[in-house]
């Protein structure tokens, strides 16, 4: 079967940055299962693994604008100290999600400066192209469950 819009595909996979370092991986853990077309994934990568089939082994190299976006200056404030008290400790490179205009946000401290904290919105990986090594495990249809939900179920997929 042929990986098109509206079926389940599990991969195995290797995720490096320009210097070859390993940022994320599949090695160890069941492959990645996702819902094909329905923005699962970056789509740099779906759409390079469209029209591959099982047992297809490749490479992909996913520019920032189709990963995680290039990095925004405009995600990135300071904001005072005392607006954290509710967290506790805060450390550099804690995550914390936080109410925005456009819905949960997650935001990483960046730096903490005396009674100053800046935060960043921008995905850890944005800015970054992403090389990526893949094996397509398995390619099945959707289930309707699957196609109303827009994920996967299921062993690798979202449990209900």
């Amino acid at each position: 079967m042929t990986i098109a819009k509206d079926h389940v595909v599990e991969i195995d996979y290797k995720l490096t940055n320009d210097a070859g370092e390993v940022l994320d991986t599949s090695e160890g853990a069941a492959p990645l299962a996702y819902l094909h077309g329905h923005n699962n994934i970056v789509i740099g990568l779906e759409k390079q693994l469209e029209g591959k089939t099982q047992g297809d082994n490749f490479k992909a190299s996913v520019a920032p604008e189709e990963g995680y976006g290039e990095r925004t200056d405009n995600l990135v404030s300071q904001v005072p100290k005392a607006e954290f008290e509710s967290v506790g400790e805060l450390t550099e490179g804690m995550q914390l999600q936080a109410q925005t205009d456009q819905g949960f946000q997650i935001f990483t401290v960046a730096k903490i400066d005396g009674d100053m904290v800046t935060v960043d919105g921008n995905h850890p990986l944005a800015g970054q192209t992403l090389h990526f090594d893949v094996t397509v495990k398995s390619v099945r249809a959707a289930t309707s469950e699957e196609l109303d939900h827009g994920h996967v179920h299921g062993e690798g997929g979202h449990q209900h």
